[in-house]
């Protein structure tokens, strides 16, 4: 104890010199922009490929389990790529070039480093970034269902807020229904999100399934989110508020895809132009 003591009166020139230093260095990265900026691109970099190292490990201890639900959603597509053909031959489309599908879009393949799913503001990390063509408000999915939107990006990696994030906002539908509303998560399980806006005059019933309705430039229409588990009222009773059980499961996954929408700068541009007409016809 006495050792530690002399150790503190005799370095305390030291200690103080850090102190302030450590202060200095908030102050200057929490209130100026450009710092700021730097600071989060650099530690996410940093950060990323920390998280990418533990995360190959992990991937290695895991691949049994991996490799048999990787197996299993064969199994499942196999089904619907059977079920869709079936019924595009009873509508006499071509099964080979079927007319229609969203060719705007493509997809970018990425591994989860980091992910939480017990925190109010879950984020998940993938190594993909900028140098692959990532750029903030990409729709993420998994082979189960979409996964979150693309939040922040540095050169290598890129921040997803996922479905269980309360800042998170998707607009959905119920399937072979023209009702749509938003989910957003209200903590507590990672299992579950929640339906807001479907009009108390819908006909909704349990298991139905829950996707996309295709209304933003971030996700094409008909991406499955989950299945209706329970069906209640809104606060202002006006609307359903629906409990939502996603396919995505947030605790082991470890692949995902984002959607890159070659139309999206040219939407974006006509909109901000018909935002700006509209404005000048105000005044």
């Amino acid at each position: 104890m006495r050792a530690l003591i002399d150790l503190l009166i005799n370095g305390k020139h030291w200690f103080l010199f850090l102190l302030l230093e450590a202060v200095s260095l908030f102050s200057l990265f929490s209130y100026n922009g450009y710092q700021k900026s730097v600071y989060f691109t650099t530690a996410n970099d940093v950060a990323g490929t920390a998280y990418s190292i533990i995360s190959s490990v992990t991937s290695y201890l895991y691949l049994q389990t991996a490799n048999q639900r990787l197996e299993a959603d064969n199994q499942r597509l196999y089904r619907e790529i059977a079920q869709m053909k079936e019924q595009m031959a009873e509508a006499g489309l071509d099964t080979i070039h079927p007319h229609g599908l969203p060719t705007k879009y493509d997809f970018v393949n990425a591994q989860i480093v980091n992910a939480t799913t017990h925190k109010t503001n879950n984020l998940i990390t993938i190594n993909k970034g900028e140098a692959d063509g990532i750029r903030p408000e990409m729709g993420v999915v998994c082979s189960r269902g979409v996964v979150g939107v693309v939040y922040l990006t540095s050169k290598h990696y890129s921040i997803v807020l996922p479905l269980i994030n309360v800042n998170s906002k998707v607009s959905c539908r119920l399937r072979g229904s023209d009702y749509f509303g938003t989910l957003n998560w209200h903590r507590g399980s990672s299992l579950c999100t929640y339906a807001t806006g479907i009009p108390r005059h819908a006909d909704v019933k349990k298991r139905e399934i829950v996707e996309t309705n295709g209304y933003s430039d971030i996700f094409p229409p008909g991406l499955p989110i989950g299945l209706v588990a329970d069906i209640g009222d809104s606060p202002d009773g006006m609307s359903y508020l629906l409990t939502v059980k996603m396919f995505a499961d947030f605790a082991t996954m470890r692949e995902v895809s984002v959607i890159t929408n070659y139309t999206k700068p040219e939407r974006r541009e006509l909109e901000q132009v018909a935002d700006s007409l509209m404005k000048s016809e105000d005044i």
